[in-house]
């Protein structure tokens, strides 16, 4: 089946910050089976797109839906639960506790509250998982590191770690090669081609060249509003995103 329901829709989003605009009427479906970058010059509305997206700001008009559920209004504190997990551009760690820890709390975060009575198994359970994560980002033979000795690439890895925590369906990155080396941006985009495979991403990303090699399909913004959506070849063909972007490799 082609294109079935999306699993994101923003519907006429706007967001307003005391008198100044800083997204109008934008109208955009997001489907599973796409990897979605947004792109834009800057002060596009990239960020504040992604925080209405992720729950952070909430539309000053429009609507958000998930899996066809209204969350427009639903508290920032309940997005994981639903299923939709975020990683933001500057990272959110415990840099005094060791890598798994980092990931195990997130993991104990999702489960009932803390009881004397829980089972022995289940906090085996809890550690199980938080090995499994760690080893799907690639961080498993750095379980016991501290974690402010990582290099920068690795704990953007262990931030995402943390964020699949949830078992999300929907995760949402921005900016996650900032501050990389253009290899460890590299390796950043593999495993998030990895991970599209079992869940939607949608990312915000401003290297260009790493947008059109992984993107399935790619919303370009401009002063708030949808300038184009498309494929990667649509977009690099673009006369308008082109006019925009004049001077940058897209």
């Amino acid at each position: 089946m082609k294109n079935p329901a999306p699993i994101l829709r923003c519907e006429g989003v706007g967001k307003s910050f005391e008198g100044f605009t800083a997204l109008s009427d934008v109208t955009v479906d997001f489907f599973a089976d796409r990897l979605t970058s947004i792109i834009g010059p800057n002060g596009a509305g990239k960020s504040t797109f992604f925080n209405v997206l992720s729950g952070t700001y909430r539309p000053s008009v429009g609507t958000v839906h998930f899996e066809g559920k209204d969350i427009t209004n639903l508290e920032q504190s309940r997005f994981a639960h639903i299923g939709i997990a975020k990683s933001f551009q500057i990272t959110n760690l415990f840099p005094q506790l060791s890598v798994h820890e980092n990931v195990r709390v997130a993991v104990q975060a999702m489960h009932a509250r803390w009881s004397l009575w829980r089972p022995r198994a289940h906090f085996k359970e809890v550690v199980e998982k938080a090995d499994a994560l760690l080893a799907l980002v690639g961080l498993a033979d750095r379980r016991n590191e501290t974690t402010e000795n990582l290099a920068h690439g690795e704990q953007r890895a262990l931030e995402i770690a943390v964020a699949l925590a949830c078992a999300p369906r929907l995760l949402l990155l921005d900016e996650p090669t900032a501050g990389m080396s253009p290899e460890e941006a590299r390796d950043m985009m593999k495993l998030i081609a990895k991970l599209h495979e079992t869940r939607a991403v949608i990312v915000v990303e401003h290297r260009m060249k790493l947008v059109m090699g992984i993107s399935n399909h790619i919303v370009v913004l401009h002063h708030g509003r949808l300038l184009a959506e498309g494929s990667p070849d649509e977009i690099r063909t673009h006369d308008e995103v082109r006019r925009v972007y004049l001077g940058s490799a897209i």
